[in-house]
């Protein structure tokens, strides 16, 4: 059995940096769930925000982050170099988190939410491909799972300390706030002291116009269809926040709410690192089928489920259905893309996945307004069950392109 789960997790074949960056997202996720999972909230209830509000800002917020990160991941390629930039990234997301606590309008909150997205754009394509770059193709899908695993314990973390500091403060959110500034900035540090940037290869050659034509060309089609497949998923894949709303509109009390992110964050947790592993033996296809399937589940449990036992059962599988796909699609990237286009290439996944997003974050925002939080997630559960109709012809033709 021990050896069996060496062989799984090949714990000592992932490269020093690739813990070093895990690290580094973990202390990044938890300062930023200790606010966001606070914050829509802290907008709705303080602030006087309606639904769609809440969407429109979280849909600006990722569009702004994916936007941003086309724009790094080609530097990145410009460069030849990637560590610095997605340094970069962090220190912004750290600088943006004292506004949270200072933020006394809808206005100053997006601001603040923009900073930090822009952050989080910056350093998401340049830290991607160095994972690519350090690590060996035969544990690629094992590395993102990881990353993603300890992003995502940070990401648990982060609503229980939210919890316990809202019910040991007297639900004081600008305290809190003020908290969650402290990991961010031990981010930085350890991004800065334990990340080392690879030597090159002999060939590699910085690539001075990522985005010409014939640049574009060697992405290849088998790369486009990954990245209009994570565009469809992504339509119905809308944020978070409105699993917050949703726990609070069947009665869970403000103190609490934040442990909706603490149950998906730590099924997403414990199911990214091994789907990764997973897929570097038997394939990703099967796994992404299967991810799929879990959120057309949830989103009918969340739509139809009225008390909080429900409504949680909804959010464990969507953290299940995220711990299926998210890493899995990044390992697709890096196994599609030429080695010197990858900062390129998570910067276009990024892009397309991000406007995705901003639009199905304010068509969740609009069905939450005028049908409730029912045609919201049923809207979604339609969705899923469209991309998941496409699954199969895509991953047919991403196989003839490899051919």
């Amino acid at each position: 059995m021990a050896e069996r789960k060496r062989s799984l997790f090949r714990w000592r074949e992932i490269p020093t940096g690739v813990w070093a960056l895990g690290l580094v997202s973990l202390f990044m996720d938890l300062s930023s769930e200790m606010i966001h999972a606070l914050l829509p909230l802290y907008l709705v209830t303080v602030l006087g925000a309606s639904a769609l509000t809440v969407g429109v800002i979280e849909g600006i917020a990722e569009a702004t982050a994916s936007i941003t990160k086309i724009f790094s991941g080609v530097l990145s390629d410009y460069l030849g170099m990637r560590k610095w930039l997605a340094a970069a990234g962090y220190g912004l997301a750290a600088l943006s988190k004292p506004i949270f606590p200072l933020a006394g309008s809808v206005g100053w909150v997006t601001a603040a939410r923009f900073l930090d997205r822009v952050g989080k754009g910056i350093r998401g394509a340049p830290r991607d491909a160095l994972i690519a770059d350090l690590t060996p193709d035969k544990i690629r899908g094992t590395a993102y799972g990881l990353r993603q695993s300890l992003d995502t314990v940070g990401a648990v973390l982060g609503p229980l300390l939210a919890i316990v500091l809202m019910a040991a403060l007297a639900d004081n959110f600008t305290a809190v706030f003020w908290i969650a500034v402290i990991p961010a900035f031990i981010s930085v540090t350890v991004i800065v002291v334990f990340v080392r940037e690879p030597r090159h290869a002999p060939d590699h050659r910085p690539v001075r116009t990522p985005l010409s034509r014939a640049e574009l060309a060697k992405l290849g089609t088998g790369y486009w269809v990954v990245v209009g497949v994570a565009a469809v998923f992504t339509l119905a894949r809308f944020s978070e926040a409105f699993l917050l709303l949703r726990a609070q509109s069947v009665g869970l009390s403000l103190t609490w709410v934040p442990a909706v992110m603490v149950v998906m964050n730590v099924v997403y947790a414990l199911s990214a690192w091994p789907a990764g592993a997973l897929s570097d033996s038997i394939g990703r296809y099967g796994l992404l089928v299967a991810g799929f399937a879990l959120l057309i589940v949830a989103d009918l449990v969340l739509a139809l489920g009225s008390g909080v036992a429900m409504v949680m059962i909804g959010v464990a599988l969507w953290g299940l259905h995220m711990g299926l796909t998210q890493g899995l699609l990044s390992a697709l990237v890096a196994d599609t893309a030429p080695a010197h286009l990858r900062g390129t290439a998570f910067g276009g996944f990024n892009l397309m996945s991000g406007l995705a997003q901003l639009v199905a974050s304010i068509v969740a925002g609009g069905l939450w307004d005028a049908f409730g939080p029912e045609g919201t997630f049923l809207a979604g559960a339609g969705f899923t069950a469209i991309a998941l109709a496409v699954l199969p012809l895509a991953h047919r033709w991403r196989r003839r392109s490899a051919l």
